[in-house]
């Protein structure tokens, strides 16, 4: 149930508010509502105009302060005293740069302590439970699975939700910045989705932890924790895969999603059609390259109660279902009889060492940090080093250094922006949010489903290719209407104590009162820029409402602290601040 105070503002002044700028029938129509009609096109009505006009517009913007492209790119933006600690790194931009990369590339040296209270003060009980991934899927697996959790709540959407909950207060709060963009990236690039059975919503925090625990390592090691984990395992079917009835999904999607990449495939020719390097090795690969290595990964499951495994939920070798013949991957001959598991680690050895798969890993983490259309020579830089140290411990950390102090990440802007799960959590950081996320919790049931209904939900994306990390896929109106929905609950809203999560008013300083001195205290606070002169004009006739902007507002009047309020939201949804 609303509030008082929740019921008060979404009254008459409110509407009137919405009316005043064009937006009632966009930002008041219902999430499903607002999501057919949007499906059906874009309209010509003043509302969708005036939601066109805060996209992110066509052209490159100017180019912002190097801590702005920092913290927006190897982080989810700024919060109140950033820019200030970046500017203390160093003389010149190049200095600071480089020791803020640095900074991040060290996750173990940064004090989380920030976040760590936050998370204890939620009191997730399925988070944290061990730091050894067997271990720690072991118990999720008897808690969530075989119906033993201490508490009673044995519902399997409990490490689904504690995990939701803390990736969005890890994003808003971590100083480790750079870990969480990489964690969404990897995540996304091994998607599974979330809610496809009891077992991926049980075993995907563990799936969360096996992959973070490789962030700054080897691919190779990253690629077999995936290779071997309980949820990649039954979402793409290996779990049951046998010599006497093969299942291709995990292997194609290996090839295809995980390393190769579809860039780097020849078709149906045969094996040895295929034109090779220079070292002998195939460029790329064909289906009878998916056929051997599925027989390969056969018998690779996981425990789950059938033929004395123990139901564990842990990873299982069926020794009796591996294809034991020869086969042939990549150019690999792989002979008959190989010692346990090795079938399938030589064809990871091969994909993790492939030229090609460090042009695609490389292409898409220049996707992620710089442009949709990365520029090639820095694609060509990480994908060199991404090769030449397939091996060494600390692999991913060098392909990223190169990247992040690349020319391109620092003179790049604007070819990237912000999808709704960015657009989330940079706004509550930009605007000194304090929102908890807990369970069993009215509020952040009220956020989640909000955010859920922007077409980004975590985790979720049903197909294996992951969430889309391309403008063209965001820019339509559903993503912009509700997130700005999202944006503006966030700022309307108070818990029953009367603690505001945003407190727009509460930040704003008692001598800034005139809709000039308003605009201009609240650009700053969220951009930490300057704003253009139009987009500028524009919010601050918005809050004088025909009145002069030099005379003072009375912020105590209901009707102009709701507008005060929704101009924080206007900048939130500015192309300025959808760029990153």
């Amino acid at each position: 149930m609303a509030s008082p105070s929740e019921s008060r503002r979404s009254g008459v002044n409110r509407r009137n508010l919405l009316q005043a700028t064009g937006l009632t029938a966009a930002v008041a129509m219902a999430p499903g509502a607002a999501r057919t009609a949007l499906a059906e096109g874009p309209s010509s009505s003043p509302a969708m105009r005036r939601l066109r006009a805060v996209a992110p517009r066509k052209g490159s913007p100017a180019l912002p302060g190097l801590g702005i492209i920092a913290f927006n790119r190897m982080g989810f933006g700024p919060r109140p005293g950033d820019l200030a600690a970046f500017g203390a790194l160093g003389a010149t931009n190049s200095e600071r740069l480089a020791a803020y990369v640095a900074q991040q590339l060290d996750p173990d040296s940064l004090d989380d302590s920030e976040l760590d209270a936050r998370l204890a003060e939620a009191g997730f009980e399925s988070l944290g439970l061990s730091s050894n991934p067997d271990t720690y899927l072991a118990t999720l697996w008897d808690w969530y699975i075989n119906d033993q959790a201490p508490s009673g709540n044995t519902s399997s959407s409990v490490p689904r939700d504690e995990l939701t909950r803390a990736t969005f207060m890890r994003a808003m709060y971590s100083r480790k910045q750079l870990v969480e963009v990489l964690a969404d990236f990897w995540l996304n690039h091994f998607n599974v989705n979330i809610n496809h059975s009891s077992y991926a919503r049980v075993a995907f925090p563990h799936f969360d932890m096996v992959i973070r625990q490789d962030i700054m390592g080897r691919f190779r090691d990253m690629l077999e924790s995936v290779a071997m984990s309980t949820s990649m395992l039954y979402y793409l079917d290996n779990y049951t895969s046998s010599n006497a009835g093969p299942n291709e999904n995990f292997s194609r999607e290996v090839f295809e999603l995980h390393t190769l990449g579809a860039e780097n495939y020849f078709g149906v020719i045969q094996q040895n059609e295929v034109p090779t390097d220079g070292n002998g090795v195939p460029v790329g690969y064909v289906d009878a390259d998916i056929f051997e290595a599925t027989r390969c990964f056969t018998g690779w499951s996981f425990s789950y109660g059938a033929s004395g495994d123990g139901d564990t939920g842990l990873f299982y070798y069926r020794p009796d279902w591996h294809d034991r013949f020869q086969k042939n991957v990549l150019g690999v001959f792989i002979p008959q009889d190989q010692p346990v598991l090795k079938d399938g680690r030589d064809v990871l050895d091969a994909l993790a060492a492939h030229p090609g798969t460090g042009r695609y890993i490389a292409r898409k983490l220049c996707r992620r940090l710089i442009a949709d259309d990365p520029p090639q020579n820095v694609i060509d830089a990480a994908a060199a080093v991404f090769t030449d140290q397939w091996q060494a411990s600390d692999q991913l950390k060098q392909v990223y250094e190169v990247i992040l102090l690349s020319d391109e990440f620092r003179d790049t802007w604007g070819e990237k922006i912000k999808r709704p799960f960015e657009i989330a959590v940079s706004a509550m950081r930009a605007a000194g949010a304090d929102f908890t996320l807990r369970m069993d919790d009215s509020d952040t049931n009220s956020f989640l489903w909000r955010y859920d209904d922007t077409g980004q939900e975590l985790f979720t994306w049903p197909t294996p290719d992951g969430f889309p990390d391309e403008r063209e896929a965001w820019q339509s109106m559903t993503p912009r209407v509700m997130s700005w929905r999202l944006c503006n609950w966030l700022i309307d809203f108070d818990d029953d104590s009367g603690n505001w999560y945003l407190d727009v008013l509460g930040q704003t300083p008692g001598g800034v009162r005139t809709p000039n001195e308003l605009a201009d205290f609240w650009i700053d606070r969220i951009l930490q820029r300057p704003m253009g002169t139009e987009d500028r004009d524009e919010i601050v006739q918005f809050i004088a409402q025909g009145f002069n902007p030099d005379f003072d507002l009375d912020l105590n009047d209901d009707d102009t602290a709701d507008r005060v309020r929704a101009m924080v939201g206007l900048i939130l949804m500015s192309p300025d601040f959808l760029w990153r």
